[in-house]
């Protein structure tokens, strides 16, 4: 069986095009994939891969007992998943996200010096996040 992966090395996402707020925002609501995603790489930044937080919070979200976590990570990558470019944290929350030469992930506000920094920073691979909408629409 084929796993599929969401990591990228040495690769900054930017915020996306029609990100609609200038500067890194909190996410408002508990307990959605956003707050999830945010808290989680606010708490740890670079200590996890795109693949480590985005099944964790599929976990978390769907209650899965840590004795069945290994069984279903692997029939969670065995389709292909949305990347971060897709997260809601790029597309509506203004953050980017940094993943460092070992995969591993942590956000920076579009308005910081970090992020701009990374932006300048020539080894690094600059990826557009997702539009929410698609353009002319």
């Amino acid at each position: 069986m084929t796993l599929h992966s969401t990591n990228y090395f040495e690769t900054l996402i930017l915020a996306a095009p029609d990100c609609p707020v200038g500067e890194g925002t909190v996410p408002p609501k508990p307990g959605t994939v956003a707050a999830m995603q945010y808290e989680k790489l606010i708490a740890a930044p670079y200590s996890r891969t795109s693949d480590d937080l985005l099944f964790e919070v599929f976990a978390e979200r769907n209650g899965i007992p840590e004795a069945e976590r290994a069984a279903a990570r692997v029939a969670f990558f065995s389709k292909g998943q949305p990347c971060l470019r897709s997260s809601p944290l790029v597309k509506t929350y203004g953050w980017g996200v940094h993943h460092d030469s070992a995969g591993r992930v942590a956000i920076y506000g579009v308005e910081t010096a970090q992020y701009r920094d990374l932006i300048e920073r020539k080894s690094l691979a600059k990826v557009a996040g997702m539009r929410s909408q698609r353009p002319g629409k």
